[in-house]
């Protein structure tokens, strides 16, 4: 007897393990409705944190509307919104058990240190704040728009998602920082996945200690006067090399509007939106 005939929600033509036997979620190997009979009787409160700085806040409307049809519908639903302009900020009807926090931050002039800061300021988040509120937590950049189902069977203790532009490359194309001088070095031969900093999550202690390490590394890094390749993200993958994920994304759950359709990917859950990327990042 073949599993796939005792377990419906099976697929031979992706992986659905990692190595180290966390599962990597693909869409035809879940059940939605039993996830929701285990998962909800939990009363979970989801943390969701998006950033949008200067002309980023162009992008909110379609991803809290989107965010609104399809994102942990049915579950408490905390949004941290952190930007220059509250003032930009659409109105944006809320579904139950879901609402939204704006938070004004200073303007920055470089995306890199836009993207870099997010850590130290998550880290703060979850130690003051979310500890008493939240139950798990995920950070979403704020240039993406959600359509299809993003549920609980994302929940986990960390929750890495495998990035759309490497999920089908061979280990050493991957875009690691290949500098010894910096903290987020991964050595050649190493490493299991290449991860998106675009999407990462899992519960308050788990990720509470991924963006202290990656906000200390970083502040090494900018002692030594190096930065990395990557930025946070290459922090982020040198984390998961060594504290690796319990629970994977496919790239189902960070795809791109720029990117060619791939036979594995059945739905596209969650998406970059293509842009003009010097235009949204200039301040002019």
């Amino acid at each position: 007897m073949s599993a796939k005939s005792v377990w419906p929600y099976y697929r031979t033509d992706v992986v659905s393990l990692s190595p180290w036997l966390a599962p990597i979620i693909w869409e035809g190997t879940f059940d939605p409705a039993l996830i929701d009979l285990i998962y909800k009787q939990y009363n979970f409160t989801i943390a969701t944190t998006v950033f949008a700085l200067g002309k980023y806040t162009r992008f909110l409307k379609d991803l809290l509307e989107s965010a609104e049809q399809h994102y942990f519908i049915g579950y408490r639903v905390h949004y941290y919104l952190f930007t220059d302009k509250p003032e930009a900020v659409p109105e944006v009807k809320m579904s139950e058990n879901h609402r939204l926090t704006v938070r004004r931050v200073p303007s920055l002039d470089r995306w890199q240190d836009i993207s870099m800061g997010r850590m130290e300021i998550l880290e703060k988040l979850i130690a003051n704040e979310l500890i008493n509120e939240s139950d798990f937590i995920f950070c979403l950049d704020v240039d993406t728009k959600f359509y299809g189902h993003w549920g609980a069977e994302t929940l986990g203790r960390l929750v890495g998602i495998i990035h759309p532009w490497f999920y089908d490359f061979p280990r050493n194309k991957f875009t690691y920082e290949r500098r010894r001088e910096s903290a987020a070095f991964i050595p050649d031969g190493e490493g299991d996945y290449y991860y998106t900093a675009a999407a990462f999550g899992g519960m308050l202690e788990d990720v509470y200690q991924l963006t202290k390490t990656c906000r200390q590394q970083m502040n090494i890094d900018r002692e030594n006067s190096i930065e990395a390749i990557w930025h946070e993200e290459s922090h982020l993958n040198k984390y998961f090399l060594y504290n690796k994920p319990t629970k994977l994304l496919s790239p189902e759950y960070l795809w791109r509007d720029i990117n060619i359709p791939a036979d594995q990917i059945r739905v596209v859950r969650f998406s970059h939106i293509a842009k003009n990327n010097s235009e949204v990042r200039s301040h002019h």
